[in-house]
């Protein structure tokens, strides 16, 4: 195989970072079709395209993605090169791109991290956003992980790996009460006002099933899809809150909060969501347990 040609990353990097042919060719002060010729040349070389065209876009592929991260690895030790001649060196890092939901804990989130967390050889990228968005964007090579706490649609799983990460309680917690009494679940949320997640939550879903079957009809004070926002109305309001005890671990720790009773075959589950890939980002392998890796297409 011959040595890569630096040149042809080069243009290939411009045309990335740019996304589109014609404004890295003016950028560069060079034709269109020279432009491709070229870059057509470093496909060739490498054996796998980098690009494709979904209608006027250029859309960078799989092996494109890995391509420009290199890439940008290269340009960027060239500029880490002349900042440490001139006494001012820059550290080469690690990129890892994760996508959480919107509604998922942020104290689980950290726990998911934290092996990457306060590393200087590694940069973390959290992006937020519902799952349709977030599938998209791995889809696109955009992110190499989507945090979640359910799997994905069935009409998008066969492209998808889930990793099982976790399995948490859901209980229902709330301010100490100051005569001990200790709940009675069901039986005290005939009465006792409740903060609920949202009705397209999995453990609400199940929360209400277990209501249903035992006759009870709550008195829902608020119906929140944010866990962060869940959080802090459990703090401010009284009566009882569901949530996985994760959430409040901080609450339940000081004496805020105090956990009334765990809810039977209630749990919330975690899950890691990356695209079936040739060339996986090798920090994944840090945090992903791969006795639990389950295929989704089972």
């Amino acid at each position: 195989m011959k040595n890569l040609n630096y040149n042809h990353l080069h243009y290939f990097w411009a045309v990335a970072h740019e996304g589109s042919l014609t404004r890295a060719a003016e950028q560069m002060n060079l034709s269109q079709s020279a432009l491709s010729v070229q870059i057509q040349k470093l496909e060739h070389q490498m054996g796998h395209k980098l690009f494709e065209r979904v209608g006027k876009k250029l859309v960078l592929t799989e092996a494109g993605q890995i391509a420009l991260d290199y890439a940008d690895t290269v340009f960027k030790a060239g500029d880490e090169l002349m900042s440490t001649l001139r006494g001012r060196p820059l550290a080469s890092r690690q990129v890892l791109r994760v996508g959480a939901l919107t509604t998922l804990s942020r104290n689980f989130q950290l726990e998911f991290l934290r092996p990457l967390v306060g590393r200087s050889d590694v940069e973390l990228i959290v992006r937020s956003g519902n799952m349709r968005d977030l599938l998209a964007q791995l889809d696109a090579h955009a992110i190499d992980v989507v945090i979640a706490n359910s799997a994905p649609p069935r009409d998008v799983r066969s492209t998808l790996r889930n990793h099982l990460l976790n399995e948490q309680p859901v209980s229902l917690v709330g301010h100490p009460r100051s005569d001990k009494r200790q709940f009675r679940f069901p039986d005290d949320l005939r009465t006792e006002p409740v903060l609920l997640p949202s009705l397209d939550s999995d453990i609400r879903v199940a929360f209400d099933r277990v209501l249903e079957l035992a006759g009870i009809r709550p008195i829902v004070l608020a119906e929140v899809d944010d866990m962060a926002m869940l959080r802090l109305l459990a703090r401010e309001r009284e009566g009882v809150t569901l949530v996985p005890p994760i959430v409040v671990r901080d609450e339940l720790e000081t004496g805020v909060l105090v956990e009334h009773c765990r809810i039977p075959e209630v749990t919330e589950t975690f899950y890691a969501i990356v695209q079936r890939r040739r060339f996986p980002n090798r920090l994944l392998g840090e945090l992903l347990p791969g006795d639990k890796a389950t295929n989704s297409g089972a």
